[in-house]
């Protein structure tokens, strides 16, 4: 099993999606993750639904496999005590305290690193460690509007509209494990630890790319292009007569294949659209003649047609055939775990592979305090200490 991570270990002291995405990757590539979690109804996703499947909401299933999960309250003698136990066995720390909070000082990573030199911190916020708004808290919708991606988002007469995935919180996540991982790196070189930090808005700002640079270039604000491309046309979805599909031309080779198999040769001949700067310039008047075109048929006719000839073409596919797809069970990344209530446990797994082999989905999802016990014993904590701490914690023993 490819497990490059293994020995790692990671105290997750975050929580809701970018913080625990980062740790169950982490946990996917072999690293043993703890996640603490308050006594009191643990990560909030745990109840971010319906949909629920088992004692917990899916959000929640969502992001922390591989995972043990033990409770303890961050803000008690105790459980400080406890988790510093922990971190003096760990590798890397992950959270996302808000700047200026209770915990935020009382897990400061200049003392972190001072009593633990070794040790990768890696600090999640909304907004970046300055600036007017570092101390604000948010979520992934208000990091797409604040960082412009809700203003890239929708149709061009249309409001705008939040991206379908948590970008924000995903974009954060990413650049975090990047984060982490050049980190640990570094101290295989140096002997010492990192603080690391990245924040959801600083995130979608790299993700911009091609928008800020046009930006910069042009000083232009660019406007909402619904599912089109800003610098490349036809490249958005179109309508057939059951549904959508979408067209992806790259190249004015590939226009001039699909003018021909539409039956509209002298489109590449037509000054408007005979390359991919005039088509772009040219955009609406294109793309009425497509539409007149291809309302007349199928999403089936079209995809067969166009794919023979060349032409990137896919049908728009919902989630139930994606799932259902022979290239999403070719790649086996959909595996299953046993939870302790729910029984089997689908999952997407890690979406990279090391010689061939994909990280496999070890554990499902923990229910709340499942391993506080053997944690704490980890720990040193004896059996009078580990019932004491758990006495607090009105959830625990049974992982209730």
């Amino acid at each position: 099993m490819p497990e490059p991570l293994s020995g790692i270990r990671v105290v997750d002291l975050s929580k809701i999606l970018a913080g625990p995405y980062v740790t169950m990757s982490l946990a996917d590539l072999g690293a043993d993750v703890i996640k603490v979690e308050h006594p009191d109804g643990g990560d909030p996703t745990r109840n971010w639904g319906p949909p629920f499947h088992g004692p917990d909401a899916t959000y929640f299933l969502a992001a922390n496999r591989n995972k043990r999960s033990v409770t303890l309250d961050l803000k008690s003698p105790e459980g400080q005590e406890a988790v510093h136990r922990l971190i003096a066995t760990a590798d890397v720390v992950v959270e996302n305290f808000r700047p200026g909070s209770s915990l935020a000082r009382s897990f400061d990573y200049r003392e972190l690193s001072e009593r633990y030199p070794r040790l990768v911190v890696l600090h999640i916020s909304a907004f970046g460690e300055s600036g007017p708004l570092r101390d604000e808290p948010g979520y992934d919708m208000v990091a797409q509007a604040s960082a412009g991606l809700m203003s890239l988002t929708g149709e061009p007469e249309g409001p705008p509209v939040r991206a379908g995935y948590a970008m924000g919180d995903l974009g954060a996540a990413l650049f975090g494990i990047i984060g982490v991982t050049s980190a640990l790196v570094e101290r295989e070189r140096t002997g010492r630890g990192q603080y690391v930090t990245t924040s959801l808005y600083e995130s979608l700002l790299a993700l911009h790319v091609n928008w800020a640079t046009g930006y910069f270039a042009t000083g232009e604000r660019p406007a909402r292009l619904g599912s089109g491309h800003p610098s490349l046309v036809p490249y958005q979805a179109y309508p057939a007569t059951d549904g959508h599909f979408v067209i992806a031309v790259g190249n004015d080779a590939q226009f001039r294949k699909l003018s021909a198999v539409l039956g509209h040769p002298e489109w590449f001949d037509d000054p408007r659209f005979a390359t991919n700067r005039a088509r772009v310039d040219n955009r609406r008047a294109l793309n009425t003649e497509l539409n007149a075109v291809l309302t007349g048929a199928s999403v089936a006719h079209w995809c067969a047609l166009l794919k023979d000839a060349g032409v990137p073409v896919t049908p728009i596919r919902t989630l139930d055939e994606v799932y259902d797809c022979p290239q999403t069970e070719a790649l086996g990344i959909v595996q299953k775990a046993d939870h302790p209530v729910v029984g089997p446990l689908q999952q997407v797994a890690f979406p990279v592979n090391f010689r061939g082999e994909r990280p496999p989905v070890r554990s499902a999802p923990p229910t709340l305090g499942q391993h506080s016990q053997d944690v704490l014993a980890e720990l040193g904590y004896d059996e009078a200490e580990i019932a004491r701490l758990l006495d607090r914690n009105p959830h625990q023993a049974q992982g209730d």
